[in-house]
């Protein structure tokens, strides 16, 4: 792969809408993707979960079309899904292209006319089902609470990263509808969104129709960006127990890294391939295939926008110690940041990542598809047009920026190392690890 690029127009409408389009007739499906600059990073302690529960409202109705966004969509053939993370708000219709004025009116829609609809019946409910959310996938779910406790072991309380896009339970049950509607006043509106439209569909129509179903919504005020009061921490290795109903130790590792697109970023998205990604990698030939003491390791570079962290995740094998795995891991890093890696494995690391891109190219919407990427780089960058760029940054990594980042950034003493073992177990953990509670 030479190059890549993805052709787009872009225009601004008058309340500061960003509107993107690709066009691509290849398929009679246009895709209508909507980013909002906002995520759970911009809540505050106390009062977290505002943005994810908007995920669930959003869906529930507006004041012109009172009632499920999926069913009106689903019986015109399309496909539609949203979700949520630290930074950003992003939903998307797959739709026919004979639907499109469909999903930019019912977009439009819930984007200037949702709070009319929102009830304090509807925020209750909905309310709940995030309380539910939250106790299937952490409460109730093996190894549920260890993201929980490592980012709030990573980050001090008062940083926009110490808690999870859920939320806290304790903030979901204080939260009342006026701060709900506040918190929606604040943030989606046209000036802190991103549309685009991908597809069978060319550029003056797409301009025309956006500026037809949006162009009449109030502008609202262009939020602040985000500032940590605190810089991130900690200074030094934090060893944690955490005891769970779970069946085989784990160990997890976790430090902060480049915030996203900055400088070692790239370098560490290579680092965790090469690592442990794929059967070929280093972690997983040594843990699993040769020595046989872990079922599984993996490493994942969690690019975000103020900062990020470099996770390490490894289950112990039947029988086998957290004390030994951790000690092949360290061995391994200390090898990487003495050496760097082999010409092999980067190319092996380069060709992950391009086929990344690749795969993402593939599809006009969805999740990670043309049009969600073009919103991604338009929102964080500036620039819809950031592909090669980004794609950049690998192709001029090399072994000796990678070599250097191991060394600068993961070091032994600046690191949370979570033991995960049984409830009852607590001698599987490493030595020295203090029990933590996570609620």
């Amino acid at each position: 792969m030479d190059s890549v690029s993805l052709p787009f127009a872009r225009q601004t409408l008058a309340n500061g809408l960003d509107v993107i389009v690709h066009e691509d007739h290849h398929v009679p499906i246009v895709a209508v993707n909507v980013w909002y600059h906002v995520g759970s990073k911009n809540e505050r302690p106390g009062r977290t979960g505002f943005a994810h529960l908007f995920e669930h409202l959003m869906f529930e109705g507006s004041a012109h079309h009172n009632a499920g966004y999926f069913p009106p969509l689903q019986r015109a053939g399309a496909m539609l899904n949203g979700s949520t993370n630290t930074d950003r708000t992003n939903y998307w219709e797959v739709v026919p292209t004979s639907a499109v004025d469909l999903a930019l009116w019912l977009e439009s829609d819930r984007m200037g006319y949702l709070l009319p609809a929102l009830t304090e019946q509807r925020f209750e409910t909905q309310r709940d089902v995030v309380l539910n959310e939250r106790r299937q996938n952490y409460e109730n779910r093996p190894y549920g609470f260890a993201v929980m406790a490592i980012a709030a072991a990573l980050y001090p309380d008062d940083h926009p990263y110490h808690w999870l896009t859920i939320g806290t339970a304790d903030d979901l049950r204080a939260m009342r509808l006026e701060e709900v509607q506040e918190f929606f006043r604040t943030y989606y509106h046209p000036a802190n969104a991103s549309l685009t439209l991908a597809g069978d569909i060319d550029p003056g129509r797409a301009f025309e129709l956006a500026d037809r179903y949006f162009g009449e919504l109030p502008a609202g005020a262009r939020p602040e960006p985000v500032r940590p009061a605190s810089a991130a921490a900690p200074g030094r290795e934090v060893r944690l127990l955490l005891e769970d109903r779970v069946e085989l130790p784990r160990l997890y590792m976790a430090w902060h890294s480049p915030a996203m697109f900055h400088d070692g970023d790239a370098e560490l998205d290579l680092l965790a391939d090469l690592l442990a990604n794929g059967k070929a990698s280093r972690l997983y030939r040594t843990l699993v295939y040769e020595r046989r003491i872990a079922l599984d390791v993996s490493a994942h570079q969690n690019s975000r926008e103020l900062s990020s962290f470099f996770l390490l995740v490894a289950t112990a094998a039947p029988g086998q110690s957290l004390t030994d795995i951790a000690a092949f891991i360290d061995l391994e890093l200390q090898r990487t940041a003495d050496e760097g890696p082999s010409e092999a494995e980067m190319e092996r690391a380069r060709a992950q990542i391009e086929a990344q891109f690749m795969y993402r190219l593939q599809t006009v919407g969805g999740f990670g598809g043309k049009s969600d990427q073009l919103n991604a780089y338009n929102i964080y960058r500036g620039d819809p047009g950031f592909f090669a760029a980004d794609l950049a940054r690998y192709r001029t990594a090399t072994r000796e920026s990678v070599r250097e980042a191991t060394h600068r950034y993961l070091g032994v003493d600046r690191r949370v190392v979570l033991s995960v073992v049984p409830r009852g177990q607590p001698s599987l953990a490493l030595a020295g690890s203090e029990p933590v509670s996570v609620a």
